[in-house]
C-alpha cells in the first residue's frame, strides 16, 4: 500500500531518518519535518549491537556502518575501585559472524541522512511541532509558526517529548529513577583497544569505550543520588562534578576523567511504554498516525539499545504498511510485533543499573559468580541476551 503514499515524519534522528528510508525504497513519497536548522547530532557514543546492524544491512548501509564504526573485539567488567578485571566477554570468538560497532552518533545521523536523501526522502529544517490533534478527518500537526500540516499518515520519531505520543496516550508520567548520568568524549590513548570496558562500584558505575578509528573515547558515567535532575540532554556541567564522583574509582578511571573537559549531565526517568502506537482516523481511514523509537519505548541505557530498537522499528513499521492492504490492520500489526518485545528489553535495561550498582557484602559475592562463570563457561554470559542481539527483523 506504500507506492506513491505521501507520509510525513516529524524528527530526523535514527529513528525518523531510518524510518524515511526504509519507506522511500518502497515506493512511498516521504517528507521529515525536524525541528532544529540543520541536521546534526552533537551527542557522544553508541553501540550497535547485531540486531540494529542486521537492519542496516537491509536498508543498503552495511559498508557504511563498517566505514564510519569500529568493530568491536570484546566486552570488560571491571571493578570500579581496583581496575580488576572481573569478567571478559570476547565478542569475535562467542559470536562468530555477528559484529558489534562503536559509532559516534553524529556519524551514524550523518550516514542516515545521505541515505535518506539518496532514497528521495525531502527534509523540512526549522520545523517545530506545537501539538498534534486527532480529529475525525485524521491528524492535524500545528506548528510553531502557526502552520497547520494535515498529514496522510503523521509518524512521530519525535523522542522523549514526542508531542504524537502525547496526542495518543495522553501527558506521560516519568518515574525519577534516583540516577545520573554524563557523557563526554576524550582523546584516546595510542593502543587503545576496541573494547567497551565497564567499571562498577558502590552506587556507580562508567562506561567507556573508543571511537572513529581508536582517536576519541567515549564515557558515559552514571551515579545514584536522590537530587531531581532536569531530563534532557543539553544540560552542560561542571566536569570537576564528575571527577568528585568518581574519585574513589581506581587510577585509571581517574586518568580518563582528567582530560575532560567538558560534560553533559541528566537525570534517567524511567517511562512506560506506549500504550497505543497507532490511530486510524474514522471518517479517513488512510490518514493516521504512529509512534516508533524513544517516542514509543525510552528505555535507559544500560543495554545499549535505545538506537538499536529505532532501527528495528523503522523496519518493522515500514515493512507492516507495505504488506498490509488497510492502515488499520498494518498499525496493528506493527504495535503487535514490537510491543512485547521493546518492554522486555526497556525492563532489562533497568534490572541491569542495579547490577552494576551492588555495594558490599553483595557486590563482592555477585563479582565472584562473574569470575567464576566467566573462567568456568565464557560464552554463558553473552548468551544471556541471546534473545536480544540474536534477533534480524529484516529477515521477517
Amino acid at each position: 500500500m506504500l507506492i506513491g503514499q505521501e507520509i510525513t515524519v516529524l524528527g530526523a534522528g535514527i529513528a525518523g531518518l531510518a524510518v524515511a528510508r526504509a519507506l522511500a525504497l518502497r515506493g512511498a513519497k516521504v517528507t521529515v519535518l525536524e525541528q532544529a536548522e540543520a541536521v546534526r547530532e552533537v551527542g557522544a557514543g553508541l553501540q550497535i549491537t547485531p540486531n540494529g546492524a542486521a537492519v542496516l544491512a537491509a536498508l543498503g548501509l552495511g559498508g557504511a556502518l563498517a566505514a564510519a564504526g569500529l568493530a568491536s573485539e570484546a566486552v570488560e567488567l571491571r571493578d570500579g575501585l581496583y581496575g580488576d578485571l572481573i569478567a571478559r566477554l570476547d565478542l569475535a570468538q562467542l559470536r562468530p559472524g555477528q559484529v558489534w560497532h562503536f559509532l559516534h552518533r553524529a556519524d551514524l545521523i550523518a550516514v542516515l541522512l545521505q541515505a535518506a536523501r539518496d532514497a528521495g526522502v525531502e527534509l523540512r529544517l526549522l520545523q517545530r511541532a506545537e501539538r498534534v490533534a486527532l480529529t475525525e478527518a485524521g491528524p492535524v500537526l500545528v506548528t510553531a509558526q502557526g502552520a497547520e500540516l494535515r498529514p496522510g499518515l503523521l509518524i512521530g520519531a519525535d523522542g522523549l517529548h514526542s508531542v504524537v505520543r502525547s496526542a495518543l496516550n495522553g501527558a506521560a508520567d516519568p518515574l525519577f529513577t534516583r540516577q545520573v548520568a554524563w557523557r563526554a568524549v576524550i582523546p584516546a590513548e595510542a593502543d587503545c583497544a576496541p573494547v567497551a570496558e565497564v567499571h562498577m562500584g558502590p552506587g556507580r558505575h562508567l562506561v567507556s569505550y573508543p571511537l572513529r578509528d581508536g582517536r576519541l573515547r567515549n564515557i558515559v558515567a552514571v551515579e545514584e543520588r536522590s537530587t531531581w535532575v532536569e531530563e534532557g540532554w543539553a544540560l552542560k556541567d561542571d566536569a570537576m562534578e564528575l571527577r568528585l564522583a568518581f574519585e574513589s574509582f581506581a587510577p585509571r578511571v581517574q586518568g580518563w576523567l582528567e582530560q575532560v573537559d567538558e560534560c553533559w549531565l541528566w537525570g534517567l526517568f524511567r517511562h512506560p511504554v506506549a500504550k497505543r502506537w497507532g490511530w486510524v482516523a474514522p471518517e479517513a481511514t488512510t490518514r493516521g498516525v504512529a509512534l516508533l523509537g524513544d517516542a514509543a519505548h525510552p528505555t535507559l541505557p544500560f543495554l545499549a539499545q535505545g538506537a538499536n530498537m529505532a532501527l528495528e522499528d523503522a523496519w518493522v513499521l515500514a515493512s507492516s504498511l507495505a504488506n498490509h492492504t488497510s492502515l488499520a490492520a498494518a498499525l496493528a500489526g506493527y504495535q503487535s510485533a514490537r510491543a512485547g518485545r521493546t518492554a522486555r528489553i526497556v525492563a532489562a535495561a533497568t534490572a541491569n543499573a542495579r547490577n552494576y550498582h551492588l555495594r558490599s557484602p553483595m557486590r563482592e559475592v555477585a563479582h565472584l559468580g562473574l569470575r567464576t562463570i566467566s573462567r568456568l563457561a565464557p560464552g554463558q554470559l553473552l548468551r544471556r541476551y541471546d534473545w536480544i542481539h540474536g534477533m534480524n527483523v529484516a529477515a521477517g
